[in-house]
C-alpha cells in the first residue's frame, strides 16, 4: 500500500470513503514548507482549486491515507492526472511517530484567483472532521474568498 496524503476535501474521511473505499486513515501530519493556496482558476467549475507550492516557514495539514493499487485509479478519476488537471508528487510527511513518505497532488496551473466562499467552506469543514486543530481551520475559514455571484 502506498500513503496519500490528502490536504483539500479529501481530509473529509466520508468522502474518501466513497471516492477509494478500501483506503483506511492512517494518520494525520503536517507537511511542512508548504503552503496551501488556489490556481487555475480557468479549469475549475468554481473558480480556483486547492494546490500547493513549496513554500518555506509554512504548514500544511494533511489526513494520510492507505491506498492500494485498486483504489488509485478511482482517485485518479476524481483529481485529474490523467487530464493534466493535477500531478502526483512524493512529498515527506512529519507525525507525531516519525517521518512518512507519501504522494499526493498538485494543480498543473499558475498560482492565483480567489476561491468560492463555498469552496473554502468545503475545504474548512473537511479540515475539521479530519482532526485539523482548531486555528488551522479558523485560518481556512478567514481566508479571502469571491461571494456567491462575484
Amino acid at each position: 500500500m502506498a500513503l496519500y496524503a490528502a490536504y483539500g476535501s479529501n481530509l473529509d474521511p466520508r468522502q474518501m470513503l466513497e471516492r477509494a473505499p478500501h483506503s483506511p486513515p492512517s494518520g494525520s501530519g503536517w507537511l511542512v514548507g508548504w503552503r496551501l493556496t488556489f490556481g487555475g482558476e480557468e479549469r475549475g467549475w468554481d473558480g480556483p482549486l486547492a494546490t500547493l507550492v513549496e513554500d518555506v516557514g509554512s504548514e500544511v495539514f494533511v489526513m494520510l491515507y492507505d491506498v492500494p493499487a485498486m483504489d488509485e485509479p478511482g482517485l485518479d478519476a476524481w483529481e485529474g492526472p490523467q487530464v493534466g488537471l493535477y500531478s502526483k508528487i512524493r512529498v515527506l510527511v512529519h507525525t507525531l511517530d516519525g517521518d512518512h513518505g507519501a504522494w499526493l497532488y498538485v494543480l498543473n496551473a499558475y498560482e492565483g484567483g480567489l476561491p468560492s466562499a463555498r469552496y473554502i467552506g468545503i475545504l474548512a469543514d473537511a479540515a475539521e472532521l479530519a482532526g485539523a486543530p482548531k486555528d488551522y481551520v479558523d485560518a481556512l475559514r478567514a481566508r479571502p474568498c469571491r461571494s456567491i455571484g462575484e
